[in-house]
């Protein structure tokens, strides 16, 4: 019996105990709008690292700004290289041709070594961004990291206030207030569970931010370490470029000063005999008149002889007005005024050369510029004593060509029909001749004309 009645004691004060916590938290919510009256408004949640979001997001629209510049920077790099690589094929034809204005390779040589300075200067600006990414890359990977291990420590804080809050056996406030302590003490304990609490919704807040800054973060350094090594091969690609430019420009370079010596050998060689000639200049003058008179006479000659062939019909009717190159080899005499005394004057020039002078070794066929009718073959014996072997081809009635100083023997003859390339005669060095070469002269209406104009 007496069992039972402890058995019911300690039913009964279990059930007490049991109901306890719902009479408490009645009446805590009774006293809550008195407390938090007596407490003021909450605290508001800490602002620190309010803006770096905001800076990471920041930090990613001026990446974006400097990677489209860096875009147009690369994009004009490429222009200046393709401008070299023409210029540099420009002037390796040039150089190939067979009658190469080494005056304009010049010039033109001179403007790549500008242009390879500018890209240069273009590569380098290339170079040294490709440093300021890696830099800004370490600098944005140690704020990466650092924003991780502050973000661990506010998440591991805020575990620990949870655990503290939850786990520990704090004295709530109900029981504070039912304990028979102060008004003071009742206030005191209750303004720190509440700052507690908002505390910890400000570093729940704090933490999400955080995160949300170190993703920003993170997508920059991605977004860097991409575009460095897109810079880094953009990079390799440019010096190869460039290197190659400046491998090819040295070659034409090499092959432009071999050109000018040979130039300069060919000139001094005409220089002496010049200089030889000149001595009788009494001697010299009168073989010029006789020149000058027998070259009317043969001139004469030949306008009868492209009569009687127009008459005939052999001569073209029409002419295309362009000729092709008669022979391969190197200018040593242009078309116009000269210093070389033993030409005649004419054009207004003390010395005058009325044709082009084409170098090349003794014997090399010497080929039809253009289709016609060959007209004379044979000594120009308006040279004088020395004179040269000359073909003169008809191309209208009003065009001829004319080929002289070549050698003794000729593989066509008067009257015979000729295409433009084939081979009427070899180079020699007959006449007045200060070496192996071709004077190829072209007349139109009696005047002598630039072959250059007719090419």
């Amino acid at each position: 019996m007496r069992l039972r009645d402890e058995e019911k004691t300690v039913t009964w004060d279990s059930a007490r105990k049991r109901s306890r916590p719902n009479r408490r938290l009645l009446l805590l919510l009774l006293a809550l709008p008195f407390l938090l009256g007596s407490l003021g408004a909450a605290p508001t949640a800490p602002t620190a690292h309010a803006d770096e979001l905001s800076e990471a997001r920041a930090r990613q629209s001026q990446l974006k700004k400097q990677i489209a510049a860096q875009q147009r920077q690369i994009a004009r790099l490429n222009g200046l290289q393709r401008d070299l690589s023409n210029d540099i094929a420009a002037t390796k034809s040039e150089l190939k041709s067979i009658n190469a204005d080494l005056v304009a390779v010049k010039k033109r040589i001179t403007r790549m070594k500008k242009k390879i300075e500018e890209v240069k200067a273009a590569y380098a600006a290339l170079l040294e961004r490709g440093a300021e990414l890696d830099a800004e890359l370490t600098k944005l990977q140690a704020e990466e990291a650092a924003a991780a291990a502050s973000l661990a420590d506010r998440k591991a804080e805020l575990a620990q206030r949870i655990r503290s809050a939850y786990d520990t056996d704090r004295t709530s406030l109900l029981e504070t207030f039912l304990s028979g302590g102060s008004f003071t003490d009742i206030l005191a304990e209750a303004s720190y569970m509440i700052d507690v609490g908002e505390q910890d919704k400000a570093l729940a807040q704090q933490i999400e931010r955080d995160q949300a800054a170190l993703e920003a973060v993170h997508q920059t350094v991605e977004d860097t370490r991409l575009e460095t090594e897109k810079l880094r091969v953009e990079t390799a690609a440019q010096k190869k470029k460039l290197d190659k430019a400046m491998r090819d420009l040295k070659r034409e370079q090499k092959k432009l000063r071999a050109l000018e010596r040979a130039a300069e050998r060919e000139l001094a060689r005409q220089k002496a005999a010049y200089e030889k000639m000149a001595k009788n200049k009494k001697g010299l003058k009168k073989a010029i008149a006789r020149a000058q008179a027998s070259q009317r006479a043969l001139a004469k000659r030949i306008d009868k002889i492209i009569a009687a062939q127009r008459a005939r019909g052999n001569i073209p009717s029409q002419y295309n007005g362009s000729f092709r190159w008669p022979l391969v080899g190197r200018i040593s005499g242009e078309f116009g005024c000269s210093s070389y005394p033993g030409y005649a004057p004419g054009y207004g020039c003390a010395h005058f050369h009325n044709g082009i002078d084409i170098v090349a070794a003794y014997g090399t066929p010497v080929r039809a510029a253009g289709k016609g009718t060959v007209v004379y073959v044979g000594w120009n014996y308006a040279d004088g004593a020395d004179p040269a072997w000359i073909v003169v081809i008809a191309h209208s009635s009003s065009l001829q060509t004319w080929y002289a100083h070549m050698q003794p023997k000729a593989p066509v003859s008067v009257g015979q029909h000729v295409s433009a390339g084939q081979v009427i005669g070899y180079e020699g060095n007959t006449g007045n001749s200060t070496g192996a070469h071709l004077h190829w002269m072209v007349e139109m209406n009696g005047t002598w004309k630039n072959p250059r104009l007719f090419l």
